[in-house]
């Protein structure tokens, strides 16, 4: 049962590094993306990046969130 709940945090801490890292640089490049001359499609492209990060980010919680829920 420990290594259940150390998969878990170390899940959970995976997670939190992904969302602070694709939020900084997400934030990041609208920012400095004009400045840099990034085009349009670029720019989407980087949408669409943090996007799947973010998804990624709320499936594991949600999967770790029903493991812990089911013990």
């Amino acid at each position: 049962m420990r290594e259940k709940d150390t998969k878990s945090a170390r899940q959970g801490r995976m997670v939190a590094i992904v969302i602070i890292a694709t939020a900084l640089l997400w934030v990041a490049s609208l920012a400095l993306g004009p400045r840099l001359g990034i085009s349009g499609r670029i720019a989407g492209l980087i949408d669409l990046a943090a996007l799947a990060a973010f998804l990624w980010a709320f499936i594991v919680t949600f999967t770790i969130w029903r493991r812990r829920k089911d013990e």
